[in-house]
């Protein structure tokens, strides 16, 4: 068995003038067996402080860090039994993709040569490179080098993969293909994997479960879905999502949000959400704006001009700014809303914008928490009002 936790983990670097700087700080989460987590955030969150911790890398301040149940404090990071996979693909360059990829076992292992042989040779068939085991990392593009820096992981046969950032240096055609590889290769093999990127995408489309985490610390844990349909905090509501969540401040005015440009009716369920709460931050998904030329014929429907239009081919990112009847000013708040590639719009029309309050979240404006989310058995049922 390979479940990994972490049991709030702290990492403190201390400066030559005596400051403290907290890294990661008091981060617990548990990695089921055979799970496909990825940590994400900003540069500088922490997600590859945390990684190294893991590894055995970096010494741990506090908490502790659990294999199997095994605490992995002390332990070196030959001991973990643990196969690291780095963005820089760490390959020896005097040495052949089979030399590279049998190092590790020839020097922390005793199997015999034919045993890490055949290991090799498997782990090349699994990674489409058997005809590059002659050549030296000189010779082989980018992919490939990633190819061999993750066939050296799999021959160790670890209990754990940590992998981080292993894909940015390919280009976004082939980023695209070795994150649908990198999914199969670990399905088939069932090994736990911790996956450190900021790369929303990736944390979306390969993950079983994301971590979310800013300045250190975690704000939440959850599968893509829940994190992107109900975010724990305004946060991972801003960071999860291309484009992102669209925020208004507003207000709490009697029944209604009061925002700069415009002000927004909720419903008696709505307000016991809000509580008491006087201020508000409002977030919509720009897919969940529709847009039409009929005018504003119900209360969530508001009239908007049309500032910039990026088509993206199969969808336009249209952006907007409310109609306030004055002079339209550069410096007007804009909103993004994403619509069909086949609906034209063009920058200066001016459409009518439906935000329904069945898609809106709500977060304190003061310590950004979830006050409002939809929910995720409500997103089958969304309709989109053409």
């Amino acid at each position: 068995m390979a479940e990994l936790t972490l049991d709030n983990v702290s990492k403190v670097f201390v400066e030559d003038d005596g400051n403290h700087i907290v890294a990661v700080d008091d981060v617990s989460v548990d990695i089921r067996d055979g799970e496909f987590l990825v940590l994400v955030g900003p540069s500088g969150c922490g997600k590859s402080t945390t990684l190294r911790m893991i590894a055995g890398l970096e010494t741990i301040t506090d908490g502790e860090i659990r294999l199997g149940g095994e605490v992995m404090n002390d332990k070196e990071p030959k001991e973990r039994d643990i196969a690291m996979v780095f963005q820089s693909y760490a390959l020896y360059p005097h040495m052949t993709v089979r030399e590279n990829m049998a190092f590790g076992l020839e020097e922390s292992t005793s199997m015999g040569d034919d045993e890490i042989d055949e290991r090799v040779s498997s782990a090349a068939e699994m990674m489409g490179i058997e005809e590059l085991l002659g050549r030296k990392p000189r010779e082989l593009s980018g992919g490939q080098q990633q190819r061999v820096a993750l066939g050296r992981a799999i021959v160790r046969d670890p209990a754990v993969f940590l992998m981080d950032e292993p894909l940015s240096n390919l280009d976004a055609k082939l980023r695209s293909k070795m994150r649908t590889e990198l999914q199969r290769i670990q399905e088939d093999l069932g090994v736990t994997t911790v996956y450190v990127t900021h790369d929303q995408t990736e944390a979306m489309t390969m993950s079983d479960r994301i971590a979310v985490l800013d300045d250190g610390r975690l704000q939440q844990a959850g599968t893509p879905l829940e994190c992107y349909h109900e975010p724990a905090n305004e946060f991972v509501a801003g960071f999860i999502g291309d484009p992102s969540m669209n925020f208004f401040d507003v207000e709490v005015q009697g029944n209604q949000l009061r925002a700069a440009d415009f002000t927004y009716p909720v419903s008696d369920e709505t307000l016991q959400e809000i509580g008491d709460r006087t201020t508000l931050e409002l977030g919509i998904r720009p897919e969940d704006v529709t847009l039409s030329t009929d005018g504003a014929t119900g209360e969530h429907d508001f009239e908007t001009v049309v500032d910039v239009v990026e088509p993206m081919g199969d969808e336009n990112n249209v952006y907007l700014t409310f109609d306030t009847g004055g002079e339209p000013d550069e410096d007007d708040e804009t909103f993004v809303v994403t619509v069909g590639g086949m609906q034209q719009v063009e920058a200066g029309q001016p459409v009518t914008a439906h935000i329904p309050e069945e898609a809106v979240h709500l977060f304190d404006a003061k310590s950004g928490e979830s006050v409002k989310n939809r929910s995720l058995e409500q997103v089958e049922t969304l309709g989109k009002r053409v």
